[in-house]
């Protein structure tokens, strides 16, 4: 097939003991999916304990991933980048409609991840009842460690999720702090879209969220699965 420029390379992300990538088709991510956090940023409880769960995306070219202390750059036309750790669960197959006792089923693997934010644009898109795109989707907002399989780590419900910030923890939280959990996250999305391999969903983050500036490492740790080191340059 031509095209009139190169296309964009396919973005993907190593597999933990496999030679062969992941190739990433879409990232989604899901809002306010630890109370602790919900509560921090100003959201009221329901006497359900948990709204419903709500999505925003960012793009593939988003990514930033690889070996070792990753640089990240300080994005333009904000005053307040704040980390966001995450679990972040990559799907191996897809499907619309999916039940909650179907949902593990599609389950490549898990990494941990950050869903880095200009927070006051955010706030600004807020107030004026404006698209988040430019607070959550910009360039290099997506961080994320390889993948591991569940054929190796199988379906982690609970255990630590860490972010130190210069060797002082910021977020430490629970999985099994999450409202929704991994298998209802996949319910409910497969009604909105129509799931794929190769989709990531960014899980949501617990409380302690916060700024980071240039020169600032960020150590993230997903009980015994993963880990991530990160430079903002």
């Amino acid at each position: 097939m031509n095209y009139v420029f190169p296309p964009f390379p396919q973005p993907s992300l190593a597999v933990a003991g496999n030679s062969a990538r992941f190739p990433i088709r879409r990232i989604f991510c899901v809002g306010r999916n630890y109370a602790d956090h919900a509560r921090e940023m100003g959201a009221v409880d329901q006497a359900s304990g948990m709204e419903p769960p709500f999505f925003f995306m960012k793009p593939t070219d988003a990514m930033v991933s690889g070996d070792g202390e990753l640089p990240v750059s300080y994005p333009p036309c904000t005053q307040n980048l704040h980390h966001e750790v995450e679990m972040v669960v990559a799907l191996g197959a897809g499907g619309a409609n999916v039940t909650i006792d179907a949902a593990p089923s599609l389950i490549f693997g898990y990494a941990i991840g950050l869903d880095l934010t200009r927070r006051d644009l955010q706030a600004r898109a807020k107030e004026k009842g404006h698209p988040w795109d430019m607070g959550k989707g910009f360039d290099q907002s997506a961080v994320c460690s390889e993948i591991h399989p569940v054929t190796s780590v199988g379906h982690p419900a609970n255990g630590r999720l860490c972010l130190t910030v210069n060797g002082r923890i910021r977020q430490d939280g629970d999985l099994a702090g999450m409202g929704w959990k991994v298998p209802e996250i996949i319910a409910n999305l497969s009604s909105l879209v129509c799931l794929a391999a190769g989709d990531l969903i960014y899980t949501g983050t617990p409380a302690g969220v916060g700024a980071v500036v240039p020169g600032d490492v960020l150590e993230a740790t997903l009980t015994t699965i993963a880990s991530l080191r990160v430079r903002i340059v």
